[in-house]
């Protein structure tokens, strides 16, 4: 058996028909470049009559049409090479209309605040949010809101420097209100930093577990807890904050309640810890984003935020995300939001930095696919 002759052939079967594979992109090439030519053409002409860069009933007609000459088994490739062209088509278009020039993804960043610099955050002292605070700015003065909004509208409003809100819990998942809140007040994404999650059960001093009847925790606090309290026969009552939570507990002063939150909750409201960490999931964390009113960033950082919304149809955001991938972009994470009607709004996570040419180049790529997208922040990881 000649093996050694077998791989020879195959050799020279890669090597020829890769020859014919060069020779087929350099003409993919000239075609492109044909097309941008023609569309320029397009471009001038919509300027004159005022007319909008994206035409879907245009764009549907040319997959169409498209897929009348094509095989079966290569619908799924050419739709995407096809919405992929009409992507460029559209980026090149909109560049030609603004006479080639583009708009800053995000504005000039402003320099840190230094010296009396203040933060908000949601809840009492003892509230994760104040750690999350403590993390991000430890010599800043910090002043606690009713609620989420509060903390956005005392930062647009040049009340505070900064705010912390939270994002994301390991255990639970995106923490859709501060989404919301983004895309509502404008705010920028400076900075992140992890909160271990580390509830504790506390009551007032000299309390035993067999004296308690109910326990108060904001919703996420109890949910963080649940494998733990199933166990137990108490009344579970919601609260807008765990530090809010012990404070009532204290309040309260009688043993028959208790709290979840965390060791900072129980000492700065006399409390004692009855059980230490009753949390679920033992790495239990939350991510906190610190937000501004303008954007910070430099060469340092390497996280990029965005959002965007993508036309409600089969393949929208696969398109989007493509020209990720093409500008070798990594996406560390995505999350959908429900918009009026049944249209979307994504936020998603880029690893790079907002001056990388690469990255640049892939968010124009995809605002130009997607029709609306907004740099949220660029800031460390």
């Amino acid at each position: 058996m000649n093996l050694g002759g077998s791989r020879m052939d195959n050799k020279e079967t890669i090597t020829k028909v890769r020859g014919e594979l060069d020779a087929l992109d350099s003409k993919l090439v000239e075609l492109l470049q044909e097309r941008m030519t023609l569309i320029d053409e397009i471009a001038e002409a919509k300027r004159s009559e005022n007319m909008p860069t994206a035409d879907e009933s245009r764009e549907q007609q040319i997959v169409e049409r498209a897929l009348e000459s094509t095989k079966g088994e290569y619908r799924g490739e050419v739709i995407t090479f096809v919405h992929t062209l009409l992507s460029l088509s559209k980026f090149r278009q909109r560049k030609l209309l603004f006479d080639r020039s583009e708009d800053p993804l995000l504005p000039p960043p402003r320099t840190p605040a230094v010296g009396a610099i203040s933060t908000a955050y949601q809840g009492l002292p003892g509230a994760w949010g104040e750690q999350a605070s403590l993390n991000l700015f430890p010599e800043a003065e910090r002043k606690n809101m009713r609620t989420f909004e509060d903390v956005f509208a005392a930062v647009k409003n040049k009340e505070v420097n900064y705010g912390s809100v939270p994002i994301e819990n390991s255990k639970t998942g995106a923490i859709g209100e501060t989404y919301d809140l983004l895309r509502k007040y404008g705010c920028y994404i400076v900075g992140q930093t992890r909160v271990r999650v580390d509830h504790c059960l506390m009551a007032v001093p000299g309390t035993k577990l067999s004296d308690i009847r109910e326990v108060l925790s904001h919703p996420e606090g109890l949910n963080q807890c649940s494998a733990y309290l199933k166990k137990q026969s108490w009344d579970l009552v919601e609260c807008r904050n765990t530090a809010v939570a012990a404070s009532q507990v204290t309040a309260k002063g009688e043993k028959r309640y208790a709290a979840i939150g965390s060791k900072r909750a129980a000492e700065l409201n006399g409390l004692e810890v009855l059980v230490e960490n009753i949390t679920d999931d033992q790495s239990n964390s939350t991510r906190f984003i610190a937000i501004a009113d303008k954007p910070e960033y430099d060469s340092s950082c390497d996280i990029v935020s965005i959002t965007f919304r993508t036309p409600h149809r089969s393949g929208a955001l696969c398109e989007v995300l493509f020209h990720f991938m093409a500008a070798g972009i990594n996406l560390s994470r995505i999350e959908s939001r429900p918009m009026m009607g049944d249209k979307y709004c994504f936020f998603a996570e880029l690893v790079g930095n907002i001056d990388d040419e690469a990255v640049q180049r892939g968010l124009r790529n995809a605002a130009a696919s997607c029709g609306y997208l907004e740099v949220l922040g660029c800031y460390p990881e």
